[in-house]
């Protein structure tokens, strides 16, 4: 079964800094660009940054540009995300998705697939 599984969230105070880690089972992430996205209460989801398959291209949206830093270890099939300078207006659940191809649409990866799981909740908050 192929599967991507988020983790690493909690609650942290503004200022603060908190990893994230999308592990993949059932298939090997070498070949795809990865994306993390996010969800905050009431609001659509929306994408956060994106990695390409070698991790030679890495794409941020405006509001995370220079806070955080998307990167990958493909030998354990694994995507970070760092987060640093955290602002309540980050607090959501955050998911990660694994493109059909091995590079990246702006900051999400190209015809991702939405299969999501159940995501890791980031609490910003003093």
């Amino acid at each position: 079964q192929l599967q991507l599984v988020e983790s690493g969230g909690g609650l942290v105070q503004p200022g603060g800094s908190l990893r994230l880690s999308c592990a993949a089972s059932g298939f090997t992430l070498d070949y795809y660009a990865i994306g993390w996205f996010r969800q905050a209460p009431g609001k659509e989801r929306e994408g956060v940054s994106c990695i390409s398959s070698s991790g030679g291209s890495t794409n941020y949206a405006d509001s995370v540009k220079g806070r955080f830093t998307i990167s990958r270890d493909n030998a354990k099939n694994t995507v970070y995300l760092q987060m640093n300078s955290l602002k309540p207006e980050d607090t959501a659940v955050y998911y990660c998705a694994a493109g059909t191809y091995y590079y990246c649409s702006g900051y999400v990866p190209y015809r991702y697939l939405e299969d999501w799981g159940q995501g890791t909740l980031v609490t910003v908050s003093s």
